[in-house]
């Protein structure tokens, strides 16, 4: 047998040998890993008319002209939680139909909107908190009031496009602090 003819029976045996193979499939697309510290908490007590625990690997911003409107950033996530005070003068309802309407606006990306109401009477901390199913701009929001003469909001964000499934692991993470958050808040 010439080198021509071994060739060519080499090449008929590798074609005849990959023929009976499973095809193979891409593999799907994965999301890095995300190592979350331990829930840690410090007390933010300022000039404002309220005080709450902070998370320790956040902080507050506080660039905004307005009344204790303020940022909490948690900077190894890029997510930001914006806070907006206002001070109740006989308008409660006109603030919850804000809110609501502001919730609701989301209903266009949204899959669902999950509502879980928030009470503690001894303390008059009365609230909503909003989980907002979907690829949504914001996946969190809350109110908290007193009914008379306060009432916060807070709606959380993130420094980049609306993922559902590589964000969900850090939603859930920050979810846990906005609970916390909402169980620590003080009117003073």
């Amino acid at each position: 047998m010439n080198k021509i003819s071994i060739l060519i029976l080499i090449l008929l045996s590798a074609l005849i040998l990959s023929c009976g193979q499973k095809p193979s499939t891409p593999k799907p697309k994965g999301y890095f890993r995300i190592d979350f510290p331990k829930h840690e908490y410090k007390i933010y007590d300022d000039d404002c008319p309220f005080k709450f625990e902070l998370p320790v690997y956040s902080f507050i911003i506080k660039e905004r002209e307005e009344y204790c409107w303020m940022d909490i950033y948690f900077p190894i996530y890029k997510a930001t939680i914006y806070l907006t005070y206002k001070q109740v003068n006989n308008n409660l309802v006109e603030l919850l139909d804000d809110n609501h309407e502001f919730i609701y606006k989301h209903t266009v990306k949204a899959d669902a909107i999950n509502e879980r109401r928030f009470e503690n009477d001894s303390l008059r901390v009365y609230g909503f908190y909003y989980e907002l199913k979907g690829n949504t701009a914001t996946p969190v929001q809350f109110f908290l009031t007193d009914s008379i003469n306060h009432f916060i909001r807070g709606s959380l964000y993130f420094s980049t496009s609306p993922n559902k499934d590589s964000l969900k692991p850090v939603i859930d993470f920050i979810s846990e602090d906005i609970i916390h958050f909402m169980e620590s808040f003080r009117w003073k």
